[in-house]
């Protein structure tokens, strides 16, 4: 298949290895990846913020950037993030009618109806489960809230997960609670936001995992912060980079870089 890449803004500015790994994954299975550079925002800031009309314009970028798919150019595009497919797919067309944009948001319609977050695509589209995996470590598995219960992927990231050869996957407690992040909650509640990440640490760090992975690095920038911050030792990775880790191309765990590991790494000297 021609799949066109959405990278994402957070991935494109703090996270680059997950659009990356998407890519290098898609690659080795076969198909055709191809990165509109015109791409931006998807607009799922502002709409979640308020800012209806100011997303128009975002919106009617991304529209016009992917809009090739439409007419062949592209099978289907990939997202590695819940949360931006989920706007894509349930705001988009909401925002520019809401604005009086209807052909607009008729197009964003039909782009949405080709727009795949990475497990949909392998799963559902590619048909595939088994991508050829290795990566020997001890992982668990946060569902993000928008892959859980906005664009509602179910256990399709696990299927893959358990497939990956070598891997000693945990289940985590209390999977489906939300980490606390959500956005611009974590900074209009705080307070709140804090408390339910401590849960969430609390259940990772009793899992024994060496890594937690999830579908959305805007998540897991919300739980990697903490764990840093508690230097527990535990690193966070998307869920494409276990996916494309190989047994001659393995993606790295920095383990001895990990917070926590220095002193231990000392005192093994």
């Amino acid at each position: 298949m021609r799949i066109a890449l959405a990278a994402t803004c957070i991935a494109d500015a703090m996270f680059p290895q997950a659009p990356r790994a998407t890519v290098q994954l898609l690659e080795r299975l076969g198909h055709e990846v191809y990165f509109p550079e015109q791409q931006t925002c998807c607009g799922q800031m502002h709409v979640n913020t308020g800012y209806f009309d100011e997303a128009v314009p975002v919106i009617r970028n991304h529209v016009e950037t992917f809009a090739p798919a439409l007419d062949g150019e592209w099978d289907a595009i990939v997202v590695p993030s819940g949360s931006c497919t989920g706007s894509i797919r349930h705001q988009q067309a909401m925002v520019c009618r809401r604005a009086g944009q209807e052909k607009l948001g008729a197009t964003a319609e039909a782009l949405a109806a080709k727009t795949y977050e990475l497990s949909e695509l392998l799963v559902d589209v590619l048909g595939v489960t088994d991508v050829g995996a290795h990566f020997p470590h001890r992982v668990t598995y946060h569902p993000t809230c928008h892959s859980l219960r906005m664009i509602r992927v179910g256990d399709k990231p696990l299927q893959l997960l358990r497939a990956v050869d070598g891997i000693d996957l945990v289940e985590l407690p209390g999977a489906e609670s939300c980490c606390g992040f959500g956005g611009t909650f974590a900074l209009k509640n705080s307070e709140t936001s804090t408390a339910m990440l401590s849960d969430k640490m609390s259940n990772v760090k009793s899992t024994g995992a060496e890594v937690v992975t999830a579908g959305d690095y805007s998540c897991l920038m919300h739980i990697g912060g903490g764990l840093s911050k508690l230097r527990s030792g535990v690193r966070t990775m998307h869920l494409a980079e276990i996916l494309a880790s190989t047994q001659s191309a393995p993606t790295p765990v920095d383990v001895e870089a990990a917070p926590g590991r220095d002193s231990e790494a000392e005192a093994a000297r």
